[in-house]
Order: structure tokens, then C-alpha cells, then sequence
């Protein structure tokens, strides 16, 4: 049974049953000082089991045998790849030797797999093992994936618990007696619960305690029981005779439970009560790699508002299709108040050239979020004039709001809004409070706008569609190593990597295997903007390759630490992974590592992922075209295995937001490149060439080469390249003909020379990114000179537009002539 929505699957997919055969190990190097070591071998397989199972330990043998057998009940369509640690015991804490990470495709259906794993070629040192993959009587299991992620089935238990009655005891002194019972399943989405009530009074059930688990997996629950025993309690009056509770553990499995079915533990104390029920309502996070319907739907709105204005700004004779009408984009990068201020600047100029109801894109990263927030506070602000906003923003900019930004007030402010978030459910951290300050310094009091009301703008098609983004990174690993955009549109926050959205008001919700299981109010935006601008998230090894744009040393640091065990065998299966073995780093160089990967400040956010795996082949789906760090071979430690979400500034890894316009449903023909980082004005652009080069993804190549004295104020490129590439209209943030000129073609007289120095390169003049106060006349002179660079180009742009429209003309042509041609041909073999 397959149900396709568009990429879209549910699949009735079978389980099959694993069966592990640990044998034993030769020639073990010896990794005590005084003795042989003291080996045992742990089996996880995160896919299946939430448990680690492992061997008994042999002491003292460098050829330890244990030819011990292990079970796994898998899922056919999961990636499952187990990890095998050979260790040491010790007294104080056992050493990891080694750790095997083995892709369980590799076994064949029905077959068995024997195994030499050499984990020490020049000592010979080979771990021996036994694989056997079966099938498994009984119904299939329903999963959902779009080729990527998998979000298997799941189930909620209930449980209750009632005290049976007993006879009275006389007592000199009655006391409410607090009776809990502690219950923990492990992988569960709420993991440990407590159920309590007072002895005296509760003798019926308690209210139902709810763990949401997969039904699929091997779980057990743990139940800790309170029992009595007469031992006076020194906590309370001894003439009380209060007693000491001594727990007791029951440990019950959970795949006998029948479904909606009281099943009854009976205890000489207690009555436990259990029910399983399957959980059958639809996922919460959107599976697939097209865009949202609501996107689809603004799209549609937007084209009939760009043909128009294509119409005017072209002078065509004729209106323009809806497949003739070319995407246009707007991207840009951070750069503080500096790209704050510009940004201003270029999109009234744009709106000055009647371009800006051509455009459907916006994006923007750090800086220009915060230029983006202000402007979709007005449901209709392109079709406003911007000098108002201008006028705005100076007021605020001219000002040292920084220091006020610590008033005594203030802070009491702050303090109020942190205890009310954290009463909300969120987990408070230094962006929060960056989130108020940036407020405070930007905006005339609390703003109460969230992402959400942002819709309003898009209701008709009126604005560009705004795309905010920033980097899901881990805590103890550069940027450089992991990480994966997580893009913010008003309707949805998502993966393109792996075709998953939530929709945008349960950001910051908790969710378990696609379902949303506890939601929590909306945060207003100031909170997302100290997520997009997070300045402060940078560890000492993001600092060393932004410094010297090198990470060689981290990489060979950890690459000698792994080694692909399949290097010299050559497999006919494209979706099976090498077998990598890890050699874990000792406790020197762990401390160094947490040094080095330290963050003075991460946003951590629920992870909307939380329990979903990776697809058998999610390899060779569309997150293939996204797959660029060293984790995405390695799918037990991709997002879907993690609790949260590491969030930080996109600046930190690439300096421009582009990945949402390079996602290929998305189809943009043209970007207009407006850059406002420090140092040089195309180095944004050839990251971005070199990444999508690398990556597969059409983007223009023959990027110019000037040094940074020759650069002009605008490129015009991909015009030379395979119609699949984009247009690409370049801004550099430079002053090179505004300094003899005061409008184009207008010069300058001597007296005004002075107004046309500006200097936006040094990186200790008034326009450096750090910082948050301008002068009156500096901000004025920023103002001129980026709307002058965008009029002083307009034949560069319309020149873009022009070519993006006769290449929709031909490519519509050209279908039309294959579509001809192939019915044609059909006619033809009819007759």
C-alpha cells in the first residue's frame, strides 16, 4: 500500500529480524600498564533499540572469545547502521578502543554475513563477527517518508496506578504520607514521570500518565515501586513513626501490550494499569521537497503583479504568461547597522527604478534581518515610500542607544520579558536578551509583531516573499565539520537538506517523530532576530578558519582519527555506506576539543526532528544535492537523533543567504546581489560560486577576478552561461564613480568634492560592522551612496530582466516544440 502526495509517501514497509554474533577478537594491543586488557565489545543500534547491550568482559586476554549472540528487530526502509565499541574496563571509567560503525545494507535478505574487521592492520588486530538479517511474521509497519526522512509509528501508553485497600492502624499521630511511583521509558518523547498522591486519602487510580514512544522499537519501561519497612526517619519527629521508602524495580516490556486493552500488574501494594494506544492523527512537520502550498499560492498572486511591472519597466507591447514571467530575487549579507542602513538605501532606489514590483524574493542573514522585520510591519510597505523608513531609522541609528540599552529601566525590562519566556516553555539563553537589546536600540518600545503576521503582507501578492535564515550547528563541532541551513519564511521554518517544515507559529515547540506533543506560544520577532544576528556563537576554530580561511588542521586532526575499513573494495550498492572504524580521541585531547568548540552563546530550540531516522537511501534523494559535511554519512548522528537545535548566525559559515533561492523548486532566474560585509565585496559571491559548483547546483562560474582597489559598483553575471544558470546583477558596498559624481551623470563641483569621500573599506572607519551609531552626516552620506550605486546601474539590471524574460520566451518555445514533436511522433506510430 503506497498513498503518493506528492513526494509524499506511506508505506506499509516490513521489519525484519537482526541477529548479531560477537565471536571474539585476536592479537588485542595492550592498553594496560601491568596486565593484558580487559575486553568487552557494546552494541548499539540507535534505530532499534534505545538500549546499549554488550558482552561479558574477559579479563587479561589479548584473544578474548565471547561468541555471544544479540537481537535487533530493524525497519526495512531505516538506515540502520550499528556501532560496535570494543572497550577496556577499568576501576575509575573504562576506555573506548575503538568504535565500528557497520551499515547493516550490507547484509543480504535471508543470508548470514561473516565479518573481519581490521581494526590494526600492522598488529593484526581483528575483530570477528556474525551477521544474519531475516524476515519477520506479522503485519507491516506504516511509515512516512519523502525518500530522506523516515517518521515511523507511534504509539502512547497510558498508565495508572490505585493503592489496594488495607486494614487501619491506630496511630499516635496520623501524617499525610506522599507515596510516588517513578516510571522512565527510554527514547520516549517524555522519558521519566512521576505519579504521586497521599496513601490516606487515594485508594482509586491515579489520573493517567502518557508516554508517546515508536511501536516498533524495542522499549522497556521502568517502574520504581515505594515499600515500606519500619526504620525511624530522622527527618521528621520520631514520635511520628514515619518510615523510609526502599524502592523496588519492575521492568516491563512493552511489545506484548495489546492496543486498547487494560492490561493489570498485580502487586501485594500496588495495581498497575496499562494501555497502549496507536496515535492516528496526521504528521505536524511537512515532508517533502516542493514548496508549501501557501508559497504556491503567493507565487501565482506575485507573477501577475511582476508581469505588470515587467510590462512598464521593459516597455513590452504584450503581457507577459505566467510561465513567461522570470523569478527575480533580492539577496543579501550582514554587515551590522552598515548593511541595516544600505539595505534601506538600495530598495528605494529599486523602488525609484519601478523594479521592486519585479522581484518575489528577499532574503537576508544577520544585519538585514533586522532591516526586513521593520519593513513587513507594514502589510504594504513596497508600495510606500521608503524615505520615511529612512528618516525612521536615522533617528534611532544617530543615537548611542547601546549604553541606554542598560538603563536601570531596562534591565528590569529585560528580566520581566526572560522570566515571562521562560514561563512560556522556551529555554532562555544570551540571544534572548541580544533579541531585547537589538529592540530596544531599533524600535520606539516593545514591538508585538511576530514571523506570523508577516502573511499580511504576502495576502494579495503585494511584497517580495521575506526568507530569513541561520545555521543548525552542533556544540561541539565547527561549522566548518556540520552544518545545515534552517531557512524562515511567514509560513514555514524548515531543512531544505531534508525536506521538513513546521509551520512557522510552532517554532520553538516540542515535537517527537513528526508529531507536535507540547506547544508553546509564538515568540515575537525581536527573539528571532537575536537568533539570525547571533554575533556572539563563534568557538576558537570558527575564529581560526575566518581568520586564515583555512580549517586544515582541523581536519587532519580528526581525519587520522577515522578510517574507512572498505577502502580498497569496490561495492555494487550505491545506497550502502563504507564501514568506517573511530579511534577516539584520549582525555587530553577531549579537553582540548571542548576548549577549541566552546560557544560563548547558542540558541538551543527543540528539535522538530526529534526521533525520526534516515531513509534506507536518503543518500541518493534530493538531500543529496545539500550533502556537504563530514556527519552525512554518518546517520545516527544527524539531527533527527538530536533533543535540540544549535542555532547561529549563518554569517559564520557563509557570508550571503543564498541556499533558499538555489532550491531548484523555487526556479530564480535572476538575483540582485546587494553585499555589505567588511573586506572584499566579491569574496561573498565567489564562496557562493565555489560552494554550488561543488555541490552540483547551476551558478554562475566566471566570476570576476579585480583586486579590491579596481572593483566596480555593479557586475552583471551568468549572462554567458547555460540558461539553467541564474542571473546575477553583483552590488559591491564601494565608492568609485559616486566621489566626481553626485548623480549619474550629474558631476560634481568642486565645492561638493568633500561629499563623495566616503570610505566603506577601512576597517576602522565609521562604516565598520561593529559599529552601532552613526553620525548624522555619515549616515546621510551611506544613504546617497548606495542609492546612487543602484541608479547609476539601472541599464545592468533591466538588462538582467530583459534576458531573463527571452530566456522563459525560448525555453516555453522549446517545450512547446518537444510537446508537438512527441505527439507527432505518436500520430505517426498509431498510423
Amino acid at each position: 500500500m503506497i498513498e503518493n502526495v506528492d513526494q509524499l509517501q506511506r508505506v506499509a514497509s516490513p521489519c525484519y529480524l537482526l541477529t548479531v554474533r560477537v565471536i571474539r577478537m585476536r592479537n588485542l594491543h595492550q592498553q594496560d600498564l601491568l596486565s593484558e586488557t580487559d575486553c568487552y565489545v557494546t552494541l548499539w543500534l540507535p534505530t532499534a533499540s534505545y538500549e546499549k547491550v554488550q558482552t561479558r568482559t574477559v579479563a587479561n586476554c589479548k584473544d578474548p572469545v565471547w561468541n555471544e549472540t544479540f537481537y535487533f528487530r530493524i525497519q526495512s526502509q531505516v538506515k540502520n547502521v550499528l556501532e560496535l565499541i570494543v572497550c577496556d574496563e577499568d576501576i575509575i571509567q573504562d576506555d573506548i578502543y575503538r568504535v565500528i560503525h557497520f551499515d547493516i545494507a550490507e547484509v543480504p535478505l535471508g543470508e548470514s554475513v561473516f565479518k573481519t574487521f581490521k581494526l590494526n592492520p600492522q598488529k593484526h588486530e581483528e575483530l570477528e563477527v556474525e551477521f544474519t538479517l531475516e524476515n519477520i511474521m506479522g503485519p507491516p509497519e506504516m511509515i512516512t517518508t519523502n525518500g530522506a526522512i523516515v517518521c515511523r509509528e507511534l504509539c502512547c501508553l497510558e498508565i495508572q496506578v490505585d493503592r489496594r485497600k488495607r486494614k487501619k492502624k491506630k496511630k499516635k499521630h496520623s501524617i499525610r504520607e506522599q507515596q510516588v511511583v517513578k516510571c522512565t521509558l527510554k527514547g520516549s518523547f517524555e522519558e521519566t514521570q512521576s505519579l504521586s498522591w497521599c496513601c490516606k486519602s487515594c485508594l482509586h487510580c491515579t489520573d493517567p500518565t502518557i508516554f508517546h514512544y515508536a511501536k516498533y522499537k524495542q522499549a522497556e519501561l521502568e517502574v520504581l515501586l515505594p515499600q515500606k519497612r519500619s526504620l525511624p526517619c530522622f527527618r521528621a519527629c520520631m514520635l511520628c513513626a514515619a518510615t523510609v521508602p526502599r524502592n523496588r524495580c519492575l521492568t516491563l516490556p512493552l511489545n506484548p501490550i495489546p492496543f486498547d486493552r487494560d492490561v493489570i500488574n498485580d502487586d501485594t501494594e500496588f495495581d498497575l494499569h496499562f494501555k497502549a494506544k496507536q496515535c492516528t492523527g496526521g504528521l505536524d512537520v511537512r515532508l517533502g521537497f516542493e514548496l508549501c502550498p501557501e508559497e504556491q499560492e503567493f507565487l501565482q498572486k506575485r507573477k501577475k503583479v511582476a508581469a505588470a511591472a515587467f510590462k512598464r519597466v521593459l516597455h513590452l507591447e504584450k503581457d507577459l504568461q505566467d510561465d513567461e514571467v522570470p523569478i527575480v530575487a533580492i539577496m543579501t549579507t550582514g554587515g551590522g547597522i552598515r548593511a541595516l542602513t544600505s539595505m534601506y538605501a538600495h530598495l528605494l532606489a529599486i523602488q525609484n527604478l519601478d523594479i521592486l514590483d519585479c522581484v518575489s524574493y528577499l532574503t537576508g542573514l544577520s544585519g538585514t534581518t533586522w532591516t526586513m522585520s521593520k519593513l513587513y510591519d507594514d502589510a504594504n510597505w513596497s508600495k510606500k515610500n521608503l524615505e520615511e523608513l529612512i528618516t525612521d531609522v536615522q533617528r534611532h541609528v544617530k543615537k548611542n542607544k547601546f549604553l541606554a540599552s542598560f538603563a536601570p529601566e531596562r534591565l528590569k525590562y529585560y528580566l520581566k520579558e526572560l522570566k515571562q519566556r521562560h514561563q512560556e516553555g522556551y529555554s532562555i539563553s544570551f540571544t534572548d536578551l541580544w533579541g531585547l537589546i537589538i529592540e530596544a536600540m531599533l524600535r520606539d518600545g516593545e514591538n508585538p509583531h511576530k514571523l506570523t503576521d508577516q502573511q499580511q503582507a504576502l495576502t494579495h501578492g503585494q511584497n517580495p516573499l521575506p526568507i530569513y535564515l541561520c545555521l543548525n550547528v552542533k556544540e561541539k563541532l565547527s561549522n566548518q565539520s556540520f552544518r545545515e541551513w534552517l531557512e524562515f519564511t511567514p509560513y514555514e521554518v524548515g531543512f531544505q537538506k531534508y525536506g521538513a517544515y513546521i509551520r512557522a507559529e510552532h517554532f520553538g515547540s516540542e515535537f517527537f517523530m513528526g508529531h507536535l506533543l507540547k506547544k508553546i506560544p509564538e515568540s515575537r520577532i525581536c527573539f528571532l532576530e537575536g537568533i539570525w544576528s547571533s554575533v556572539f556563537s563563534v568557538n576558537i576554530m570558527d575564529g581560526w578558519f575566518l581568520s586564515v580561511s583555512s580549517d586544515d588542521f582541523w581536519q587532519k586532526w580528526t581525519q587520522d582519527r577515522i578510517t574507512d575499513l572498505d577502502e580498497y573494495i569496490l561495492y555494487t550498492r550505491v545506497n550502502k555506506l563504507p564501514t568506517y572504524m573511530e579511534s577516539p580521541p584520549d582525555s587530553l585531547a577531549r579537553v582540548f576539543q571542548d576548549i577549541i568548540m566552546w560557544r560563548p552563546a547558542v540558541t538551543k530550540v527543540p528539535n522538530f526532528l526529534k526521533g525520526c531516522s534516515m531513509h534506507n537511501n536518503y543518500l541518493e534523494s534530493e538531500l543529496a544535492q545539500w550533502k556537504d559535511c563530514d556527519l552525512d554519512t554518518f546517520p545516527n548522528q544527524l539531527t533527527g537523533a538530536e533533543d535540540d537545535m544549535y542555532l547561529v548566525d549563518n554569517a559564520f559559515a557563509f557570508a550571503s543567504s543564498y541556499p533558499p533561492l538555489m532550491k531548484s523548486e523555487r526556479k530564480v532566474d535572476v538575483i540582485i546581489h546587494l553585499t555589505y560585509s567588511s573586506g572584499s565585496q566579491m569574496m561573498p559571491l565567489k564562496e557562493a560560486a565555489k560552494y554550488f559548483s561543488e555541490q552540483g547546483i547551476p551558478f554562475p562560474q566566471n566570476i570576476p577576478d579585480d583586486e579590491e582597489k579596481d572593483v566596480k559598483e555593479c557586475y552583471l553575471i551568468g549572462h554567458q552561461e547555460s540558461p539553467q544558470t541564474p542571473l546575477v546583477v553583483h552590488f559591491a558596498l564601494v565608492n568609485d564613480t559616486f566621489r566626481e559624481y553626485k548623480a549619474p551623470g550629474v558631476k560634481r563641483s568642486p565645492e561638493e568634492m568633500e561629499d563623495g569621500a566616503i570610505d566603506v573599506i577601512s576597517t576602522c572607519g565609521p562604516y565598520n560592522i561593529n559599529a552601532l551609531r552613526y553620525s548624522e552626516e555619515d549616515f546621510d552620506k551611506l544613504v546617497k551612496l548606495s542609492h546612487y550605486n543602484i541608479m547609476n546601474n539601472k541599464d545592468l539590471i533591466i538588462k538582467a530582466l530583459s534576458l531573463a524574460v527571452e530566456r522563459k520566451k525560448q525555453c516555453k518555445s522549446l517545450q512547446h516544440r518537444t510537446e508537438e514533436a512527441f505527439q507527432f511522433g505518436r500520430k505517426g506510430n498509431k498510423i
